[in-house]
């Protein structure tokens, strides 16, 4: 059950990054990793999509919500936060685990 609460923040974490980082400044110089960055973005918030999905169909009403809320959580502390030259990185790489521990949370 741990691994749906984490990846369900990172996914939401990292796709809100990317959503966030609009301004040509805050992307990566590389067209490929932008492009690379973009379509893993996009298949973190599909994935968070899935597991609210999954959590709703496999999970007690009270699971999904939760992990919805602890999302949100997470994207009102980066939004605090304000923009960072390192955001990419972090994005790419809250993405791709969260990708994992969704997955890793489908296959159980």
């Amino acid at each position: 059950m741990l691994t749906y609460f984490v990846g369900m923040a990172l996914l939401s974490a990292g796709s809100f990054i990317h959503s966030r980082c609009a301004a040509p400044e805050m992307r990566p110089a590389s067209v490929g990793a932008d492009i690379v960055w973009r379509w893993t973005a996009r298949a973190a918030l599909f994935m968070w999509i899935a597991l609210i999905v999954w959590g709703f169909a496999r999970l007690h009403w009270s699971q999904p919500v939760a992990a919805v809320m602890l999302s949100l959580g997470a994207n009102g502390l980066i939004a605090m936060r304000g923009p960072m030259r390192t955001w990419p990185g972090i994005s790419l790489i809250f993405c791709a685990a969260g990708l994992l521990s969704g997955a890793a949370t489908l296959l159980q």
